[in-house]
């Protein structure tokens, strides 16, 4: 039951993303404004910065707007794709076509004009139902997917999900619905911001009053219950697709703590077979505006695995998501850890970065794969052999250079001052004590 109340939460609010904890900002001079025709629609679309493509995929209840903080960070380095789905933002509003699948299609048209052949999709919402249906049709043309918080019709529990009368949005819609919103669109779209985020503080009034007016144009509410109204096929269409086969490519599947959690994932290993859990703590499901910094950092991680290319500057990094210890670390107390390149829990190549707390003790341990690591800050005092013995230890300052080879085991203190060192390897690792707790002291 706790599984399905998190799953007719998040449902709910399901079909809206709007901005919070920092309000709707424009974008900034890197990106140019294009509006690009499909078979059925004209899509208004954002494009700035360089490097491998990124396309991001907005819900119901905001528009391209919403990905601001996350395209900022991507735009120094990869080419940033901002589409308004058909119906809308600035998009046109067509009489027909908002089944997921067609929508699939627009986003097609959209990188073919752009001369994009392949793309990582990150995608909240209503986005990821149109992310699917492009992945699931154009598998080739996603390198990673970043799914947020919203489940997929005819998917999973969706069955049952829409037989609750929370969902009573699934069926709102025709002229008389349109007669009720029409002059009140700001009340019909405060229920969603306020029910189905942590806090509804968060969620600035300058956000509000800027998707509230774009929802008002002439269309825009009767192409926003368009969207709802196509379930139905789009539920057949994404049992078509998944009888076909499951998605291949690498995909990170996120929810907020206080909305679909760990359901998102769930849902997501129902049609791909490689699938990462994610979930933002303290957040709703408006993610990228209740917790941004926490939901760039996550994306940008996971991200970057897919990107060989990687020029990191000092105030790159700092940016990255940190963890206590982490995979291919001593997992002792006082040990942060940022990756850098790559996942040390999967196969290849990674990089990460240990900042090492002072007066920190790292018993003998072992790693199953070759390792090599610079000091970058501070003296690392390192050593080899079974047990810590520090007379066996050699002061490395910075610049210095050692090996870590597998399987031979290896130890390490702090002393008076922090150390940071970046450590390369080729995964999965793993660390395996000898015969000592990993926090002994």
């Amino acid at each position: 039951m706790g599984m399905l109340r998190r799953l007719l939460a998040a449902v709910s609010l399901l079909l809206l993303s709007a901005p919070a904890r920092a309000q709707v900002q424009p974008l900034p001079g890197a990106f140019r404004i294009q509006e690009i025709p499909t078979p059925g629609a004209t899509l208004h679309v954002r494009v700035g910065g360089r490097g491998p493509a990124v396309l991001l995929l907005h819900g119901y209840g905001e528009t391209g707007d919403m990905w601001t903080p996350l395209a900022v960070n991507l735009v120094r380095d990869h080419t940033v794709v901002i589409p308004d789905l058909r119906g809308l933002g600035l998009s046109s509003r067509p009489p027909a076509g908002y089944d997921k699948k067609t929508q699939a299609q627009d986003v097609a048209a959209v990188l073919d004009a752009l001369q994009i052949e392949r793309a990582h999709l990150v995608t909240h919402d209503i986005g990821n139902m149109v992310g699917y249906a492009f992945a699931a049709q154009y598998p080739g043309r996603v390198s990673r997917f970043v799914i947020m918080d919203a489940p997929l019709p005819g998917i999973g529990p969706w069955d049952e999900l829409v037989r609750s009368k929370a969902l009573w949005h699934f069926s709102f819609g025709g002229p008389d619905a349109e007669r009720l919103v029409a002059g009140r669109e700001r009340i019909y779209l405060d229920r969603f911001w306020n029910e189905f985020s942590a806090d509804p503080k968060r969620f600035s009034e300058a956000s509000r009053a800027h998707y509230a007016k774009l929802y008002a144009l002439p269309g825009a509410m009767h192409a926003g219950f368009a969207q709802f109204a196509a379930f139905d096929q789009d539920a057949r269409d994404n049992q078509a697709f998944l009888a076909r086969g499951k998605l291949t490519m690498p995909v990170l599947a996120v929810g907020g703590q206080q909305s679909f959690g760990p359901t998102m994932a769930v849902v997501m290993r129902a049609v791909a077979t490689n699938v990462q859990e994610v979930v933002i703590a303290d957040s709703g499901h408006w993610l990228m505006e209740e917790q941004p910094a926490a939901t760039v950092s996550v994306v940008r991680a996971f991200l970057d695995q897919g990107d060989p290319a990687r020029r990191l500057t000092p105030a790159d990094i700092s940016e990255l998501a940190k963890h206590e210890a982490g995979a291919g670390t001593s997992g002792v107390t006082g040990i942060q850890t940022t990756v850098l390149f790559g996942d040390p829990k999967a196969p290849g190549l990674y990089t990460i970065r240990l900042t090492v707390a002072a007066n920190t003790r790292i018993q003998a341990h072992t790693h199953q794969d070759n390792r090599v690591a610079t000091v970058v800050s501070g003296t690392w005092y390192f050593g080899y052999g079974p047990r810590l013995d520090e007379a066996a230890l050699r002061a490395l300052p910075v610049g210095s250079f050692y090996t870590e080879p597998a399987s031979v085991a290896h130890f390490a203190l702090t002393k008076d001052a922090a150390a940071v060192v970046d450590i390369t390897g080729y995964g999965p690792t793993s660390t395996n004590y000898l015969g000592v707790s990993a926090r002994q002291p």
